[in-house]
């Protein structure tokens, strides 16, 4: 089916699409892959998905996108790819869909809702497309060399993802039209500062933007943007210092506590005057910008006659901050769960552990007093409460202990961030994970590291732990500090031991485990959650659509403090400043037992959802959505030419089969390790069913030497599956060869029709 429609693309469609004036090199992209498929995990086995892809893209200019054509063959109707092309052109903001049998074209106009037929010849040209696109929105000869300005491209070079197009084309075109407040939401890892810096490059290409404000809340992420992704203007950038302005420059990067502070003398921002920015872009702009009342939002007033782009991973909306109030609604949202249906973020399994002392509380008894002879408040205390103002310092050796556990089976040099409830417990964990890991600890003691604001030493080694080629520090705490700004490629696990409220800081430490980095191993990453903070997944604001709080009201700002209640953010924008939020005493207990409940393995499944369920269990809901009953699994069986097709297809819907056989440890091949998994059918096995066809009186039928290739095939299917026989390499094997070449073989059966006829027909003995 797939050879006969790219014969009709070749012979047909393509032939119509270049005769309607399309640049078969500039303008055509066949093939076009935009997702790299899914990474399912079931246990610590992983596998891709299939990847998207649709037929033809067709370009106005590269990054211009215009239509998407699905062909078929001609055996079905003009029409049967459209449904497919619809939703490929809703993904990549494509205006015309066309699907085409290689007998005409069928329209679909995204624009107006409407759909004709064309003949092949009527196919239409780029500029027409381009006209029409123009006219229905409204865009004149100024705007449109702005829109069709070349994106920034380098030999070698990242060259960008679907969503980054969109994201990026949608801002461009929208300042074009005159829009002055732009929001983008994407999520940790999907390269928003890529995204900005195109958007950039674009404007000032096109001289809309002369001058450029980049403004961040981390010296890391304003040294990462300038020593990457805005390397090309390193003649026209410069970095903002507090107090010190060149203003000889076009592209500015700057933290937002080197432009502003408390003092007049320290609003470095008033340097410049309101006008001098055209462009104003705000990275991590949940932050400051989405509170009326906050020193950095200062900084955007004083700027408002510029356009300010403000990009987040997690916008903040609250009855005490808006971003939507001050950007409007987003212009584009690319969610976790979109990146990890597409692949390119790494999706998480979630181990959560239930202590005892969580789930029944402790009270002291009435008198008790803590290891330095202060008596204990007498109430209960919960998981609130640990670390915080009750500190029960076995329950902190159990979790370091259940976190190496983990760690011992998978790999103990995995990447790990430990979320501890302040820097107090931080420093007591590392403690605790060093006397677990003392072994590797002597080695070298940075195996295990505490990273905090106020830890110097620490902190020098953040850039050796971000760093994939670098062992050390493995395992690291830490409160606050490596909630945002950090970009840990290589993190493997997250530990969550700290009590998370808010769901944007939730939404940062779990975006610490997002990336991708097949290169080391990392594909997808676990969370091991003690507080039951992970809860918070199955709430509708975790990775839905931003939406304004009913209670929002932009003059009434009591309540939260000037940053959104994340914590303070150093002068030097190095990281959060960690507080000990402690209030009143804080009892250190050590002499009270913690034990294990359990532990339960959840996985995300297609849909976002967590759900615990085996291997054995994932496998036959997942083959029963394909086949509703035994009989439809087996008619599809039988009638596949090849039984290898299926298996394929399987595995690209995420069907664990090898890993299956492992977990079941039975002889048996995928036909019948689905029926006896899927439909609770009785298992043979390969010998079994090998010898079953030996007893028939299937083989009188061919010569003797036939029968000796019969006999050669089925010891082949019994030692290795089908796969193997379907394959004519297999005529290559010494053992065949002792019969005769692969040439004389195939003759001894009357051609290759008939051997391929011979082997078909002894897939049918095997599977009666």
């Amino acid at each position: 089916m797939e050879l006969a429609s790219s014969a009709y693309s070749t012979n047909y469609i393509t032939p119509a699409i270049v005769h309607a004036g399309w640049n078969k090199r500039r303008q055509i992209r066949r093939e076009y892959f935009f997702t790299d498929g899914r990474i399912i995990v079931r246990g610590n086995t992983t596998l891709r998905g299939k990847q998207k892809k649709a037929d033809y893209l067709l370009e106005y200019k590269p990054n211009v996108p215009l239509a998407v054509v699905e062909a078929k063959n001609n055996k079905v109707s003009v029409g049967n790819g459209l449904q497919q092309g619809i939703e490929y052109a809703d993904a990549l903001d494509v205006p015309f869909v066309y699907s085409s049998n290689g007998d005409a074209f069928k329209e679909h106009n995204n624009i107006t809702g409407q759909e004709r037929e064309l003949k092949l010849s009527e196919f239409p040209s780029p500029e027409e497309l381009w006209h029409r696109y123009k006219n229905y929105k409204d865009i004149d000869q100024e705007e449109e060399e702005i829109i069709t300005q070349d994106y920034y491209y380098e030999q070698g070079g990242k060259t960008p993802r679907y969503y980054q197009q969109v994201a990026i084309n949608r801002s461009v075109e929208a300042i074009a039209k005159g829009r002055n407040r732009i929001l983008l939401v994407m999520a940790t890892g999907t390269g928003k500062t890529f995204t900005a810096f195109q958007i950039i490059h674009r404007l000032w290409k096109a001289r809309e933007m002369k001058r450029i404000l980049f403004l961040a809340d981390r010296n890391v992420l304003v040294d990462q943007a300038m020593g990457n992704d805005f390397h090309s203007f390193k003649d026209v950038m410069q970095k903002v210092k507090r107090g010190s302005v060149d203003k000889a420059h076009q592209i500015y990067m700057a933290l937002y506590q080197s432009m502003t502070g408390p003092e007049e003398r320290q609003k470095t921002f008033k340097k410049f005057s309101p006008d001098f920015f055209d462009l104003v872009v705000i990275d991590e702009c949940h932050r400051g910008s989405a509170r009326e009342d906050s020193q950095w939002r200062e900084i955007l007033e004083y700027y408002d006659d510029a356009v300010h782009i403000g990009m987040t991973a997690t916008p903040k909306e609250t009855e005490y901050v808006s971003n939507i109030d001050y950007f409007g609604e987003p212009i584009y949202t690319y969610s976790l769960k979109q990146g990890i249906d597409d692949g390119f973020l790494a999706p998480y399994k979630v181990v959560r552990v239930n202590i005892d002392k969580d789930l029944e509380g402790y009270r002291p008894t009435k008198g008790k007093r803590d290891k330095y002879g202060k008596i204990i408040e007498d109430r209960v205390y919960n998981v609130k409460d640990y670390d915080q103002q009750l500190v029960l310092e076995k329950r902190t050796e159990l979790v370091a202990k259940q976190i190496t556990d983990y760690l011992k089976p998978n790999q103990r040099y995995n990447k790990t961030i430990v979320f501890c409830v302040d820097i107090n417990h931080a420093e007591r964990m590392r403690s605790a994970l060093v006397n677990e890991n003392s072994d590797l600890v002597k080695e070298n003691n940075r195996y295990v590291m505490r990273i905090t604001g106020d830890n110097p030493e620490g902190k020098e080694q953040l850039g050796n732990f971000t760093d994939p080629g670098e062992k050390y520090p493995t395992l690291v705490t830490t409160s606050k500090m490596l909630t945002t700004g950090v970009d840990a490629q290589t993190c493997k696990l997250i530990a969550i031991d700290a009590n998370i409220n808010s769901m944007t800081e939730f939404k940062q430490i779990i975006g610490r485990g997002t990336r991708i980095k097949e290169e080391y191993g990392k594909r997808y990453f676990t969370i091991m959650d003690f507080r039951g903070v992970t809860r918070k997944f199955a709430d509708p604001e975790f990775d839905g659509e931003p939406i304004q709080d009913d209670d929002f009201d932009p003059g009434d700002f009591e309540g939260e403090g000037g940053n959104g209640g994340e914590g303070e953010i150093s002068e030097d924008g190095e990281e959060p400043i960690d507080k000990d939020p402690t209030r009143g005493e804080k009892y250190y207990v050590d002499d009270v037992e913690v034990h294990l409940i359990n532990e339960r393995v959840q996985y995300i499944d297609k849909d976002g959802n967590l759900i615990t369920e085996s291997l054995v269990d994932y496998t036959r809901k997942n083959i029963r959505e394909h086949y509703d009953t035994l009989n439809d699994f087996i008619r599809k069986w039988n009638s596949q030419e090849k039984k290898q097709a299926i298996i394929e297809e399987l595995k690209n819907q995420g069907i664990f089969l090898d890993e299956l056989k492992e977990e079941v440890d039975k002889d048996m091949d995928e036909f019948d390790l689905i029926c006896h998994i899927a439909y609770d059918q009785p298992p043979l096995t390969r010998k079994e069913r090998a010898e079953n066809v030996k007893r028939s009186d299937y083989f009188t039928k061919y010569s003797e030497d036939s029968q000796k290739v019969i006999e050669a095939l089925l010891e082949k299917y019994r030692d290795d599956g089908i796969e193997d026989i379907e394959n004519m390499k297999v005529l290559q094997l010494e053992k065949f060869k002792k019969i005769g070449s692969p040439k004389k073989i195939v003759k001894m059966f009357g051609g290759k029709d008939k051997y391929k006829e011979a082997v078909k027909e002894l897939e049918e003995k095997l599977y009666a």
